[in-house]
């Protein structure tokens, strides 16, 4: 670790090359439909339709997914063009040791939601096991339904996507059977889904309403925004392609058009199941409008849309934040495992009842780390990055001891405003982080710390993908030429 900062080349942190990128848009499509059905976004529906009616709950959900759907492609060109992580690249605004600040609270959020994920898949599996055999013991089935899930996170990206391939025309089918199940209960009883409030609001009470309601929506799939480059650095991309919306189209496709249409949807069925059973609870939503055949092949929808939503936007990220945190000796195997005990313990059954407020906070929070990250790599460096630099303790990103504070200070600022006003959150953090960041980088931190991208401009030397090139290869050989040395010496 001493060693010239050997720690900091992780085999599982090494830039992804060309050839390992195997995630085409049709690949990532069927990733993001099983990522974006997550029922704990009944949440942000059930809470919803209390205030605002069914079309405008539908109207705001779009707007707040497509906003950060911008966001992640936005910050998944950093995977797309140099194949670095989330963790890797957060060296630059944050430091070498300073990333691990910002990430440690990226990796334990997204253990939470595995967690929350998990006792959702856990409740759906004892409902199952109780319709066939009359089992009842929820806990067992969290602690084995975690451990498939940690096992099949392991076994690397490809075994998700094809996982993905599997679960999600099942789960596309079964929602819609599950729509149609809580919306024919809501006219048993007498709402119409589409004009039925619980507590209509007018005037500015409701565009607080509606604002809120975005809000959530951009603070649930904050984390992802930050995080997309840790997946963004597998999709296929050509290279020395210059155009950005060429270079970016898997991202494209799948962020601005088959998140936001899945997570508009998945936030429709909570607003339905509140009309329903006045219960946004998806398994006590089911329980109550649905039995036999059909509340199992219902609840099997949920098993299989929080595994697969579980391994590519919550058990990677985080895993590779740990990995990256504990070096060498923390395996990305045994970091998902870590994953897997932090989201075990967050004891995620206390966290679905206060949810919307929560994500208000986590949406300030993680979208300032957006902005920073956002104005570092396209308003200051331009996207031009010295990446073999972010492998060298005693590199340009190591600053003072390790901390770039500009970052650390927009990410303070911007957390701090962006709670001060929880309606405009998610829009507060991102421009107040980037703003203050762009400050006091440009002016003040780049000023004492010198960048070598930004001394000498080059595309040839600081582009990656759009360069040709695969920086793996070249860290891997300054590897092999430091183990020469050393066995020399």
């Amino acid at each position: 670790m001493a060693n010239g900062g050997d720690y900091l080349k992780s085999p599982d942190l090494l830039p992804v090359t060309h050839q390992q990128r195997n995630i085409g848009t049709f690949g990532f499509a069927v990733i993001w439909v099983g990522m974006a059905i997550v029922l704990a976004a009944f949440a942000i529906g059930g809470t919803a339709i209390m205030s605002l009616s069914l079309p405008m709950v539908i109207l705001a959900t779009m707007i707040g997914s497509i906003l950060i759907g911008v966001f992640m492609t936005l910050i998944g060109d950093i995977g797309i063009e140099h194949g670095l992580s989330f963790p890797v690249y957060m060296r630059a605004p944050f430091g070498t040791f300073g990333t691990h600040i910002p990430s440690i609270v990226r990796g334990v959020t997204a253990s939470c939601w595995f967690g929350l994920n998990t006792y959702f898949g856990a409740l759906a599996i004892n409902g199952i096991l109780n319709l066939l055999f009359g089992f009842n013991n929820w806990f067992l089935c969290f602690l084995v339904f975690a451990a498939l899930q940690l096992f099949n996170t392991s076994l690397g990206i490809k075994s998700i996507e094809r996982f993905a391939d599997f679960a999600a025309p099942v789960i596309i089918l079964i929602s819609c059977w599950m729509y149609i199940t809580l919306a024919d209960h809501a006219t048993a009883e007498g709402k119409d889904v589409w004009t039925w409030v619980e507590s209509p609001t007018t005037g500015m009470a409701a565009f607080t309403a509606f604002m809120v309601v975005i809000m959530a929506n951009m603070g649930f799939w904050a984390t992802l925004a930050a995080d997309m480059p840790t997946l963004s650095r597998f999709f296929k991309a050509p290279k020395n392609e210059r155009n950005w919306f060429k270079r970016n189209k898997t991202q494209l496709v799948g962020s601005l058009i088959v998140m936001p249409l899945t997570n508009t949807f998945i936030v429709t069925i909570g607003a339905v199941a509140y009309m329903a059973v006045a219960s946004a609870d998806p398994i006590n939503a089911l329980q109550q409008s649905a039995s036999g055949i059909v509340l199992g092949v219902l609840l099997l929808m949920i098993v299989l849309a929080q595994w697969s939503t579980n391994t590519s936007a919550n058990v990677i990220p985080a895993a590779t934040i740990f990995s990256n945190i504990g070096g060498p000796k923390v395996p990305f195997w045994a970091a998902v495992i870590i994953a897997g005990i932090i989201g075990i313990i967050a004891q995620p059954w206390s966290l679905f009842g206060i949810l919307v407020n929560a994500l208000l906070i986590i949406g300030g929070i993680l979208t300032a780390i957006v902005g920073i990250l956002f104005a570092d790599y396209y308003l200051i460096r331009k996207r031009r990055v010295n990446v073999k630099d972010l492998y060298e303790l005693n590199g340009q990103y190591k600053y003072m001891n390790g901390f770039n504070l500009a970052g650390l200070i927009a990410w303070l600022i911007g957390g701090i405003i962006a709670n001060m006003f929880p309606t405009y959150s998610s829009l507060v953090g991102f421009f107040v982080g980037a703003l203050v960041y762009f400050v006091l980088a440009k002016y003040w931190w780049f000023k004492k710390y010198p960048q070598a991208e930004l001394d000498d401009p080059s595309d040839a030397r600081y582009l990656g993908i759009t360069a040709g090139h695969d920086w793996d290869d070249i860290i891997e050989q300054e590897i092999v030429e430091q183990e020469i040395e050393e066995q020399s010496a």
